[in-house]
């Protein structure tokens, strides 16, 4: 019997085989339009005479557009492609903006000093981008009074004004009243009124010199 094939394989990327990025062999389709690594058209070729171009000038053959018909792909460095892709990547998440819910709770018997503090908080919290969860938890009796906690919630959502819009109305979940507010659309600051151009001085008319008989 005849012993395993001994056959050359390149190993497989994890980044491409995450990202299923097909690079040279791995390219399987019929044609494909083919960029080379200075932006130059070559046509369309089959894979085989495209990876042979690559590798003359010892760069790679990367599919960038799978779903084109053909695919495209570009002759360039796949080492230096995945980083300038991670890179943009990176930038792209860093421009993107995390919500978090934060959670400012209330009781039926809060105080007046305790109400306040807790709707600084949740003003905070809007003004800095969170979105807010006011919840009020009912104790026993207290649940034949609902309308109590209905008439916090209620206020928290007027003393907040314009620093708030409310995303979820007050409802009951089992004991738990609660309500959802997001952030308010900030206004874009108003640009200053030129200030209107002095007026120009006038010369006094000078009164014409009368001839002398």
């Amino acid at each position: 019997m005849a012993g395993p094939r001994n056959e050359w394989r390149k190993p497989i990327d994890k980044r491409s085989a995450k990202q299923f990025i097909r690079i040279n062999e791995r390219i399987r389709a019929r044609e494909v339009r083919v960029i080379d690594d200075s932006g130059e058209q070559l046509g369309i070729l089959p894979p085989f005479e495209a990876l042979k171009i690559a590798r003359e000038r010892g760069l790679d053959l990367v599919e960038v557009s799978p779903n084109a018909v053909p695919p495209v792909c570009r002759i360039q460095d796949y080492g230096k492609f995945l980083y300038e892709k991670d890179k943009s990547d990176r930038a792209a998440r860093k421009k993107q903006k995390i919500i978090i819910i934060k959670e400012v709770k209330f009781s039926v018997t809060v105080d007046e000093h305790d109400y306040q503090t807790k709707k600084n908080q949740a003003v905070r919290f809007l003004t800095e981008g969170d979105k807010v969860k006011a919840s009020l938890r009912f104790k026993g009796r207290q649940m034949a009074h609902r309308e109590l906690g209905y008439a916090i919630i209620n206020r928290l959502i007027q003393d907040i004004g314009d620093a708030g819009v409310v995303e979820f109305m007050p409802r009951m979940e089992g004991t738990t009243l609660h309500a959802i507010l997001a952030p308010g659309k900030k206004e874009a600051p108003k640009k200053p009124a030129p200030a209107p151009a002095p007026a120009k001085a006038v010369a006094p008319a000078v009164p014409a010199q009368t001839a002398q008989s």
